[in-house]
């Protein structure tokens, strides 16, 4: 098979019965001075906010200890930087009363490594002060649901005390940083891994962890995250030139942070387990046969983030930067966050991310910019072989006489008998749990004498590792929605299983076996990135999706929303003569996405009824 580099794809408008959603961009973005701050302009009352919270320590400091149920809105942008988001129980609304508020927190997992005790500790936390599920997300780390305000405390300083944080998990600033879940030991899969942790280190906000520990271990430094030397040095490099906010206390992100979140993967060439076009930053990790980096292919600009009827946000994927030696990935790394935070948009919030930065000002500008905070040579994309979704499902040797399986988890979400039958197995064997990006769960560091009894107890949980999961259901997902995300508009998590069941109903009725990618949400903002589906379910109405279609199994390219409010009751009848002629043309031929992707518009509207 002949090699091929990820080919990133414009965004396309919606077709067909409704307007576009999704356009080509603003203008170009305002000059900016050091720190981000437009030159003329009054900062915003949310950058306000965050300059004066004493690196992310008021409001909510003030509020964590008082009665209320609740904390304001001040108090809960704070709070988002520290790992949690503000919720209430929509399905629990009374009118007249109190909203059943309750905080959602997600953690820090580079990678999606949970260590067997951080794990067990997680568990019982949902069970005791949580409501009584985990859920994996599709940045690979577990988020806990239904904790009340009054016990924050608690469950923050339990997880940090059992090894692990929460600290960047939201917010403005560096999110948890992605690499394949797979604990192979060969084939650059551990070095991914470890230049995942590396870069989590590195991009790790210096007094906010001050804040951090004093709010939720009250001030024990013994539990603040220690990079190792390598990764100190090149820390060190944010006090100098370019790369200093200005601010010592802060110096790669200053007192207000970066624009928007900002985020970032670590793959190997091939394996496109982590969405790679999606990223703020996407590397591709080249390593020599003995397993030593030789440098990173560089992709910049990704995200999938938009806002409905608002043709200046769109998604988009991410363009290629070029080659980088390996002893100067680091230094990429955090040179492309410095001049993210001084020319992103910090006057829209809606317009901050690096993706419309580099829409906007254009690849060759975003170079040249970055030369003067990185010094070293960026060199030709290297060649890559053709890019797969892995999810690593079933059984695996892992290396060194070692086993992993993986267990395939619906949305994600673990609860009831499940979640306590894998507790005993992570407990009675001290197995590492390791999350996926499609939000599955890998158990790894099994020994062969342990097979036979781990495959009965799975069984018996109704894992089936013997038999993969049905083509449609084996790479679904879908983000919570309702009742608890505060954005969405419908469902998407809770009613996914019935729609792959009408789906494989369908394709089953027409005699199509072949998989197809299906993903949704409750709402635009694409945490379960439907934009890169062959088949994308976006929340815009009660009962009513945006439909896109035509994104590629290996996730390389763009899907194009076709139509802007389909109910879901015609779903079937939407999709069916399309799919019948895919089968009849396209055959094992192509896949679905490839099949529409290659057809003109005018064919896509006729075949989906389109006016």
């Amino acid at each position: 098979m002949a090699s091929v580099r990820f080919v990133p794809m414009p965004s396309s408008p919606v077709a067909g019965r409704s307007k576009p959603t999704a356009g080509s961009g603003s203008g170009p973005a305002e000059t900016v001075a050091s720190g981000g701050q437009e030159t003329g302009k009054a900062p915003t009352k949310f950058e306000q906010l965050k300059a004066g919270s004493g690196h992310l320590h008021e409001p909510l400091a003030s509020e964590l200890t008082n009665d209320r149920p609740n904390f304001t809105e001040g108090a809960v942008q704070i709070l988002k930087f520290h790992g949690s988001y503000q919720q209430d129980n929509r399905d629990n609304r009374r009118k007249g009363e109190e909203k059943d508020w309750q905080m959602m927190l997600r953690l820090r997992s580079p990678a999606g490594r949970i260590p067997a005790s951080l794990y067990l500790a997680i568990d019982e936390l949902a069970d005791r002060l949580g409501n009584g599920t985990m859920r994996v997300t599709t940045r690979q780390a577990f988020q806990l649901h239904g904790v009340a305000k009054a016990n924050l405390k608690e469950v923050i300083g339990t997880i940090v005390r059992s090894m692990g944080s929460t600290l960047a998990a939201c917010g403005d600033i560096n999110r948890n940083v992605m690499a394949p879940a797979a604990p192979f030991q060969t084939g650059g899969y551990p070095e991914a891994r470890q230049l995942a942790d590396r870069i989590a280190d590195l991009l790790t906000p210096e007094a906010a962890q001050g804040a951090y520990l004093d709010l939720w271990v009250d001030g024990d430094l013994s539990y603040r995250i220690k990079p190792e030397a390598a990764v100190r040095r090149v820390k060190e490099r944010q006090k100098e030139g370019a790369l200093f906010s200005g601010d010592a206390a802060e110096p790669l992100y200053g007192s207000t942070y970066l624009p928007r979140k900002f985020k970032i993967a670590v793959t190997v060439p091939g394996d496109n387990s982590v969405d790679l076009l999606t990223q703020d930053i996407g590397l591709v990790l080249f390593c020599d046969g003995s397993g030593r980096p030789l440098g990173c292919n560089v992709y910049v600009g990704g995200g999938m983030g938009r806002t409905h009827n608002k043709e200046e946000t769109f998604a988009r994927t991410a363009d290629p930067l070029g080659w980088v030696a390996a002893e100067h990935v680091l230094d990429l790394v955090q040179a492309i966050a410095a001049l993210q935070r001084d020319h992103g948009d910090r006057q829209q919030r809606r317009h901050a991310r690096m993706k419309y930065l580099i829409h906007d000002r254009g690849i060759d500008w975003f170079r040249q910019e970055l030369g003067r905070y990185f010094p070293h040579p960026i060199g030709r994309m290297r060649r890559e072989p053709k890019a797969k979704l892995q999810d690593y499902l079933g059984w695996h040797r892992q290396g060194n006489g070692l086993w992993f399986v993986g267990l395939p988890l619906l949305c994600g979400r673990l609860e009831g008998e499940r979640k306590a039958g894998l507790r005993r197995l992570v407990e009675t064997y001290q197995l590492e749990v390791l999350l996926t990006p499609n939000q599955d769960l890998l158990l790894a560091n099994i020994g062969s004498s342990q097979r036979r009894g781990l495959r009965e107890s799975l069984a018996a949980l109704g894992f089936d590792t013997a038999e993969p999961p049905a083509p449609l259901v084996r790479h679904a997902i879908a983000c919570p929605a309702l009742p608890t995300c505060g954005l969405a508009i419908t469902e998407s998590e809770r009613i996914l299983p019935s729609v792959l069941e009408r789906l494989e109903a369908l394709m089953a009725r027409l005699e199509i076996s072949k998989a197809v990618l299906v993903r949704m949400t409750g709402c635009p903002n694409g945490c379960a990135r439907p934009y890169m589906a062959e088949i994308g379910l976006v929340g815009s109405g009660v009962d009513q999706y945006q439909l896109w279609l035509g994104g590629s199994p290996g996730l390389t390219r763009l899907a194009r929303p076709w139509l802007e409010k389909m109910p879901l009751e015609e779903l079937e009848s939407t999709l069916e003569p399309l799919l019948l002629t895919w089968k009849q043309e396209g055959g094992v031929r192509s896949s679905f996405g490839d099949f529409v992707a290659a057809l003109n518009d005018e064919r896509v509207r006729a075949l989906l009824e389109v006016a």
